[in-house]
């Protein structure tokens, strides 16, 4: 539990202080996506990559920003939450995905083997939502609640959600 909130309060940080020198790369990145969703225009071009679990990241996030990885094990550790919540970025009519879980794990298996995927190290929304996901399920808000947070946030100026259903 420590550990978890740990990451968390790191990953906080960590996004609040990219803010103010990512800003105006973001804002830029934003509107390509918003004009034709280019970055996400190449669903077979994902790089997929399967490990043994969720506590074992992949190798295609060892190039990437500590942040990136900090956000790929949330995601590793919120399947059960990120699987209800939706993805703004467009991938659902670009990539086929289903859920904001699917920007970052492709499958997870009965056996416990994780199929990652690529995408979420390319997309801003993807991470937003993740975090502010699994952040407000800390907080103690029911899925109801945090879907209806990601919703609200993020229905005007994104593209259209992924098909994801409400939950129970």
């Amino acid at each position: 539990m420590k550990k978890t909130l740990s990451i968390f309060v790191i990953l906080a940080l960590l996004l609040l202080s990219a803010c103010g020198e990512d800003k105006k790369e973001d804002e830029a990145n934003q509107k390509t996506q918003e004009a034709s969703h280019e970055g996400h225009s190449h669903a077979t071009g994902d790089i997929q990559e399967e490990t043994a679990s969720a506590d074992i990241l992949p190798s295609f996030l060892e190039d990437k920003q500590e942040k990136i990885r900090l956000v790929y094990q949330i995601a590793g550790q919120s399947t059960e939450i990120l699987e209800w919540m939706p993805c703004y970025c467009g991938c659902g009519e670009s990539a086929g995905h289903k859920n904001n879980l699917n920007c970052f794990i492709q499958e997870k298996r009965e056996d416990g083997s994780i199929v990652w995927d690529d995408h979420g190290t390319r997309c801003l929304v993807c991470l937003e939502i993740a975090v502010q996901s699994a952040q407000l399920h800390k907080e103690g808000k029911s899925l109801k609640e945090i879907r209806q947070y990601i919703d609200d946030t993020y229905k005007e100026g994104y593209a259209k959600p992924t098909p994801t259903e409400m939950p129970a």
